[in-house]
């Protein structure tokens, strides 16, 4: 065992004089936040799974699969903060009462004082952050397990976590886009921010990189990697002053630039009881490919909302649990894992009433006892609306999108969709290219400078000038290109 993060495995001399001072600071920061943890008797049943793969991280597997449960329901990796445990983390985030509600499997990670001395994941390692090795290729694993042994669907397998385990959750992310649909970062940080930082700095006061340097570290992370970048949410509390919320900021950087979207919100609205902000960036194709929700004067830890309401979970029963807004039905909603289970009945009458280069407008039928009504765009939700009327904002000129509408009760559980409505923006299509960083520039999509590729109109820096980066590129309007590696109609 090193004195460094009670990680028994190898380390070289240098590395285990800079991994002890890491464990001092994390167990100092640990034990002064945590406090005496309140009594709580365990409440969900977890099933142990003891081979699931080599496991060079030494992680713990851990299952909660509801009564019933189909076979190619979507999974769900949840991944505890500091200090915690699976049982904790599946007592307290309410995740358990949504995979009963909405049909999902659950897989709880978790890691022990042997691994870290404060029961953290190992985010900040370089052996257990990159892909194909320790703790990483543990959740690789679990994963993997949870579809080959257990029948979950491969094409809808998500990643959520607070703290260490928002930022492992990042790490996962990263490096590996081509298992994970999508993830929630919960009080989490950008991925490898810990590449030229000590976690400490990358926690508090954070570190500040332009968008592009932080993508290219998820690039780095899979470079061989071509396809779909995964949808990423991130969470955290205002007053939070473990993980500022400056990591909120460059979190929503990275991801956004992996995308090729702006900074800057396509809309925003409020969610929950304590009108939590809730900012989308929307791809080409219409989806959201990054949401941030900001809560209102909370600090370090799970936003929850006890209570038996459609839109509240979880509990208070130990530390980093924080009444506010019931994160993890956000969150399930964002990963598409909801379901409609209330017995209003569905909308009829849904029409287009008129479309324009970025909007389209909707209307339907009043549903009696409705209280509202939610709007899915291409199957995601996409808004909800107090009367019946909603216009669909942000989206790409020349596009189609499917809409349904479901009426919602008092409790806020949504009845049966509407018949489907497949509706178009206007203007032409969006033209889109792929090739090599050199090609784009001989065709005049991008211009160089020292070296480098910037897309014409955007300036978004592309990388290197040669023939081997390459890059798909949006024009929209006609001379100004984005990059668009994560999806281009």
């Amino acid at each position: 065992m090193t004195p460094a993060s009670g990680n028994t495995r190898s380390r070289t001399p240098r590395r285990r004089g800079v991994l002890r001072l890491v464990a001092v600071v994390l167990l100092v920061l640990g034990a002064a936040l945590a406090g005496p943890a309140p009594a709580a008797q365990a409440s969900v049943s977890l099933t142990r799974v003891t081979a699931f793969g080599s496991n060079p991280g030494a992680l713990t597997m851990y299952t909660y699969r509801p009564a019933g449960l189909p076979a190619g329901a979507p999974v769900v990796l949840a991944l505890h903060g500091c200090t915690q445990s699976a049982q904790v983390y599946a007592d307290n985030s309410g995740l358990p009462q949504l995979a009963d509600r909405d049909g999902f499997l659950l897989v709880f990670a978790e890691t022990t004082s042997a691994n870290n001395l404060n029961k953290c994941f190992n985010w900040f390692q370089s052996t257990d952050n990159r892909r194909d090795q320790g703790e990483a290729l543990s959740l690789r694993q679990m994963a993997g397990h949870a579809v080959s042994a257990l029948g979950a669907d491969p094409a809808r397998v998500y990643v959520t976590g607070l703290s260490a385990g928002g930022a492992m959750t990042s790490v996962m992310l990263a490096t590996y886009p081509d298992v994970f649909s999508a993830g929630a970062v919960v009080a989490g940080l950008a991925y490898d921010c810990t590449k030229d930082n000590s976690p400490y700095t990358c926690m508090n006061p954070g570190v500040d990189l332009s968008p592009e340097q932080w993508a290219k570290r998820v690039r780095d992370a899979f470079p061989a990697y071509g396809g779909p970048w995964p949808r990423v949410a991130v969470w955290y509390g205002d007053q939070d002053t473990t993980v500022v919320p400056r990591n909120a900021a460059e979190l929503r950087d990275q991801w956004t630039a992996v995308h090729g979207l702006s900074q800057t919100p396509t809309r925003s609205t409020a969610i929950g009881p304590d009108a939590t902000r809730h900012d989308e960036y929307v791809a080409a194709d219409g989806s959201v490919a990054v949401e941030v929700d900001r809560v209102p004067g909370i600090n370090h830890g799970t936003p929850v909302d006890p209570g038996s309401g459609a839109q509240q979970c979880g509990g208070t029963g130990a530390p980093y649990f924080l009444d506010s807004i019931c994160s993890s039905y956000w969150i399930a909603e964002f990963f598409g894992l909801e379901h409609e289970t209330g017995s209003l009945p569905a909308p009829t009458g849904l029409m287009a009433t008129g479309a324009t280069t970025t909007s389209i407008g909707l209307s339907w039928n009043a549903v009696g006892g409705a209280t509202d009504y939610v709007v899915r765009r291409d199957g995601s939700p996409v808004g909800t609306a107090g009367g019946t009327a909603f216009t669909d904002t942000g989206l790409t000129p020349g596009t189609s999108h499917t809409y349904t509408v479901a009426a919602r009760d008092a409790q806020g559980v949504a009845g049966s969709p509407s018949g489907a409505l497949t509706a178009a923006t206007t203007g032409p299509a969006v033209a889109c290219w792929t090739g090599s960083n050199y090609a784009h520039v001989q065709a005049g999509r991008a211009t160089t400078s020292g070296g480098y590729t910037y897309a014409r109109g955007s300036n978004q820096n592309m990388g290197l000038y040669n023939t081997f980066v390459t890059h798909t590129l949006k024009e929209s309007p006609t001379g100004h290109f984005t990059v668009a590696d994560g999806g281009c109609p």
